[in-house]
């Protein structure tokens, strides 16, 4: 018995077909499925030659044109990057650091940060549970130089508030690191990033855990024998204390930018006219903005420097002299001999008398402090201006514009926190707003300094995507 045709099949089921069911083309094809009605065999071929990149499907036989609109040039979704899902875990690791700075401020305002006097990183997730294990924590708190030199008539009752602030303190950076550090290992373990961003999420992992010893570090400065000797103050190095405040923000900076710069790309890579993605980064090559960049990174340097002289400021108790501005005694200044006081060199021939001041003197350290605080609003008060130049203006996106407006907002704020605390003799509220408004100063500041920045890796990738 001789073979049935292939197409015998379809027409004993259906004598008369639609004309148009046997002429399918290529976009058609791709965009939805053939009939179940036709073989399976057809189905295979038809499909095998939509697919082919040597034999392009025909209309069996016919040379009639594509039933399908023309095909609008888009740009597919961005190959080799970092997915916008880490991006946003980036921001929220930026502000789970910013939380920790600001309990950490709450931390030292309450005098809490020596109540635990062992760093264990482990074990110390949980707090005391039973009363031996308070009577116990706290038989090691009373050997410490802050309780028998500040604190002696403490009770069990005061203890467990200063622990459970210094433990909770603790819990969030375990929180951080493991939040962060998991998360990384399977990113870059599965490929997820690009290798860039790799080696900025494996930097920041290091970072959060040298973090961590840095804060024992600090700890440790407070807890020393020496300190039991008369005349001396228990409390933490002031230079280790600015050290781990300026790992905590170079490490928020860190996350944040990595966030910003993710999402940036991801938006521009998915934009269907790349055109217009490329002329919006090229815009930035406008040489009126050059200066005003370099400007804006310098400022962003000014409210990081202030910062710290802010944490020399905390470490040393330097807020609680001098409670009035803008005066500081009698004068602007504190006399000339209070500021580079010889009591504070360590060598005979005083080589180390200026920086000792500078680093050691509360009155000079406060007094830095102001200058720097006074520097930085000055400064970005004349960035403002500076933007409303017409050049720059009329090259500055709007973006931009807001942002300085914003950290004008930001710095007076500030400024307002900063007098408010001093005259008011450090209260813990207002203290603990101005060290959070140190670090909203930098992320006003980072993030204008983002959006001026031009990255010239996805620009070239945009402007070869057009050629």
């Amino acid at each position: 018995m001789p073979r049935i045709p292939l197409f015998t099949h379809a027409f004993r089921k259906n004598p008369l077909p639609r004309l148009s069911s046997f002429f399918v083309c290529n976009q058609c094809l791709i965009g939805r499925t053939l009939p179940r009605r036709w073989p399976a065999r057809i189905l295979d071929l038809v499909q095998w030659r939509a697919n082919s990149s040597t034999a392009p499907l025909k209309p069996l036989g016919s040379s009639a044109p594509s039933c399908a609109p023309a095909a609008v040039k888009t740009v597919p979704a961005a190959q080799h990057t970092t997915s916008k899902a880490v991006g946003y875990w980036l921001l929220a690791s930026a502000a789970s650091v910013y939380a920790i700075v600001v309990l950490g401020g709450l931390t030292r305002l309450t005098e809490s940060g020596l109540s635990i006097t062992e760093w264990r990183p482990v074990t110390g997730s949980l707090p005391p549970m039973s009363q031996a294990d308070w009577e116990t924590e706290f038989d090691k708190y009373r050997a410490s130089p802050e309780f028998k030199l500040l604190n002696p008539h403490m009770t069990l009752a005061e203890f467990k508030k200063i622990y459970l602030m210094e433990w909770a303190h603790r819990l969030w950076g375990r929180f951080i690191g493991l939040s962060f550090v998991l998360p990384t290992i399977y990113l870059v373990a599965c490929r997820r990033v690009t290798p860039l961003m790799s080696a900025n999420l494996l930097a920041i992992s290091a970072l959060i855990g040298f973090q961590g010893l840095i804060g024992w570090w600090m700890v440790k400065s407070g807890l020393k024998d020496d300190l039991f000797a008369p005349g001396s103050h228990p409390r933490v190095s002031q230079y280790r204390l600015t050290a781990h405040l300026a790992t905590a923000f170079v490490c928020y900076s860190w996350m944040l930018l990595s966030g910003l710069t993710v999402l940036r790309s991801r938006r521009l890579l998915s934009v269907a006219d790349s055109r217009a993605a490329a002329s919006q980064l090229a815009s930035l090559r406008n040489h009126a903005l050059a200066s005003f960049r370099r400007s804006v990174l310098a400022v962003t340097a000014l409210v990081f420097i202030t910062a710290m002289s802010g944490a020399l400021v905390a470490g040393l108790d330097a807020g609680l002299i001098y409670n009035e501005f803008p005066k500081m005694g009698l004068g602007l200044t504190p006399p000339a001999a209070e500021l580079w006081d010889s009591f504070y060199s360590r060598r005979t021939d005083h080589a180390d008398l200026w920086w000792r001041n500078m680093l050691e003197n509360p009155s000079t350290v406060q007094l830095d402090h102001r200058i720097l605080a006074l520097s930085t609003f000055c400064a970005i008060l004349s960035l403002f201006v500076y933007s409303r130049c017409r050049s720059v203006a009329a090259a500055l996106p709007k973006s931009a514009k807001k942002g300085t407006l914003g950290l004008v907002h930001l710095v007076t704020l500030q400024l307002a926190l900063g007098i408010s605390t001093l005259i008011y003799m450090v209260p813990v509220p207002l203290a603990a707003a101005h060290q959070a408004g140190s670090l909203a100063v930098l992320t006003g500041a980072l993030v204008l300094a983002h959006r001026l920045h031009l990255p010239r890796s996805l620009l070239q990738t945009l402007e070869r995507r057009l050629k």
